[in-house]
């Protein structure tokens, strides 16, 4: 029997069995058996938990944290300047690196992730793949003629669409080697390392929504659309174009030097008043019966004795006042007494006069003189027969004048600027940036906040003067210069005429709401004149009560559209 069936032991010493009692018996086998020894221990008793997570309201240590965990070291201070002084002494030399090694990659490996010191690595492109005309048995169809054969081998190396030529072997034994495999090779090489790549980042956007949400030109109707009366009776260019107060007639006057007056509504002249030189610019007094031409230096006012017969006789009284000459500074005044075609009055001035414009109130003339520098601008009182200079030098070249509609401002275009001044304080209130190389011409909206500026390099700007001194919009409308701008009068119009021969309508809507912006939309592009020498439409004016436009252009006719 074994030792542990029989439960004796047998001493070292003294060789005698002692019996095992079972206590020991127990641990001996728990032993053996990799378990506790200890026969009153329980592996899997419950977890007693002494001590809790919970909080105490009266913890035994609740110290606040002492203030030298936030204050910086001062044996730390003092062992960083300790350093910092020995590196500037040059006790202490930090590690020199040493040549950088050049790095290398895989030409022709087949990774593309992007190189770690090329974040915008783009891969090569890679070769096509070949096709039916490359391989050793093509069919019948991929087979050139010999007239294709010809015409490959004639045909210059940069020109041919391919390289090679389909040929057809009986087995992949018999074809030979390629004798263009390097040279293909080198070219592959030169397109991987002298093509340069760039990643271009392209935005994803709809192209309309780049442009401004514009209202259709058929919801802002009424405007000029077709041609209606053609006034054909001048020989020459058209210079100037004016309509009266009601729109029953019109004045022209152009290089034919007859100033004509015509009936609106079926073209007919009515009378014609030749003047010594070509006449430079006409326009219609919208209060008294009176008509100012400009002709070469002289300014004639008349009476063309059409519409109410109360108004032909005060403009008379009026015109007819002045019985000697009257000589001024810069002008004189001659009395023209009651002339059959209706001429009253000339004022004859010392250089050629460009430009003439009436004040609403029908008294005052204003007078523009481009070649003059010391009298470019003068300003005539008709009821007074009075001259008044409002400038003792112009600052430069002066285009045009005109008067505000309702406060008392004179606005004087040069070649880039807009002057605006105050005749009551006689002083300048606000001066207007173009940002063009050559004005050419201008126009105040009807209520006076608002003006436009058109131009010899085909650039037409509009001003909103309570917004600032530049331009709120420039529009590049025209391929040739523009010769002329004008405002409807009741309507929220605008036109602009160019030597391209065309005239364009554009809507432009003034608002109340100093908040809102001005809309400006073009609508309609009016064609109707020819060019001659050059130039196109040289003159335009809105009808005052309808929604149409007279046009005179350089080919000597004038239409009215409707």
């Amino acid at each position: 029997k074994q030792w542990y069936q029989r439960r004796v032991a047998i001493t070292a010493g003294e060789g005698e069995d002692l019996a095992i009692p079972d206590e020991d018996l127990a641990i001996i086998n728990k032993v053996r058996s990799n378990k506790y020894p200890d026969l009153g221990y329980d592996p899997y008793a419950p977890y007693v938990d002494f001590f809790t997570n919970e909080k105490m309201q009266t913890p035994l240590v609740d110290t606040p944290e002492p203030k030298r965990r936030f204050v910086p070291s001062k044996w730390e201070h003092k062992k960083v300047m300790k350093i910092i002084r020995a590196i500037r002494n040059g006790w202490i030399k930090p590690k020199e690196e040493g040549p950088k090694k050049p790095v290398f990659y895989d030409l022709w490996g087949g990774k593309t992730e992007p190189q770690k010191n090329n974040p915008m690595h783009i891969p090569a492109p890679k070769l096509t793949l070949p096709g039916n005309e490359e391989s050793y048995n093509p069919p019948a169809e991929y087979l050139p003629s010999q007239e294709e054969i010809d015409k490959w081998e004639n045909t210059d190396e940069a020109d041919r669409e391919r390289n090679f030529l389909p040929q057809k072997y009986p087995s992949l034994r018999h074809v030979p080697a390629y004798p263009q495999l390097i040279n293909e090779k080198f070219d592959r090489c030169l397109d991987l390392y002298l093509c340069p790549r760039k990643m271009k980042m392209k935005l994803n956007m709809n192209p309309d929504d780049l442009l401004p949400k514009l209202p259709k030109p058929k919801d802002l109707k009424p405007f000029p659309t077709s041609k209606a009366v053609k006034f054909s009776d001048h020989e020459g260019h058209v210079y100037s174009v004016d309509a009266n107060k009601s729109g029953e007639f019109i004045v022209s006057g152009g290089e034919d030097k007859i100033l004509r007056i015509w009936e609106s509504s079926t073209g007919r002249v009515l009378s014609k008043i030749a003047l010594p030189d070509t006449i430079t610019c006409v326009k219609w007094n919208k209060v008294h019966s009176m008509v100012a031409a400009s002709s070469g230096n002289t300014v004639f006012i008349l009476n063309p004795g059409l519409g109410d017969r109360v108004l032909v006789e005060e403009s008379d009284k009026v015109l007819m006042s002045l019985t000697d000459i009257r000589e001024v500074e810069h002008c004189q005044w001659y009395p023209l007494g009651n002339d059959k075609d209706g001429l009253r009055t000339k004022i004859v001035h010392n250089h050629t006069v460009s430009n003439i414009t009436w004040h609403n109130n029908g008294n005052y003339l204003g007078v523009t003189m481009r070649d003059s520098a010391a009298c470019a601008v003068l300003i005539h009182n008709v009821s007074k027969h009075t001259s008044q200079k409002p400038f003792n030098k112009s600052k430069g070249q002066i285009q045009q004048v005109e008067f505000h509609p309702t406060k008392p401002f004179f606005f004087v275009l040069s070649q880039r600027y807009v002057r605006i001044y105050n005749l009551v304080k006689q002083a300048m209130v606000r001066k207007l940036i173009c940002s063009v190389k050559w004005a050419s011409c201008m126009a105040i909206h009807p209520k006076g906040d608002n003006l436009i500026v058109g131009s010899y390099d085909k650039t037409l700007v509009w001003f909103d003067m309570d917004l600032s001194v530049k331009p709120y919009k420039s529009l590049a409308q025209h391929k040739k210069a523009i010769r002329s701008v004008c405002f409807h009068p009741r309507y929220p119009l605008y036109a602009s005429c160019s030597d391209d021969s065309s005239t364009i309508i554009t809507h432009g809507m003034v608002y109340n709401d100093l908040v809102k912006n001005p809309l400006v939309v073009p609508v309609k592009v009016l064609r109707g004149h020819q060019d001659n020498k050059r130039y196109g439409v040289l003159s335009t004016v809105f009808h005052p009560t309808q929604p149409w436009i007279y046009t005179g252009g350089a080919d000597g006719d004038i239409w009215l559209f409707v």
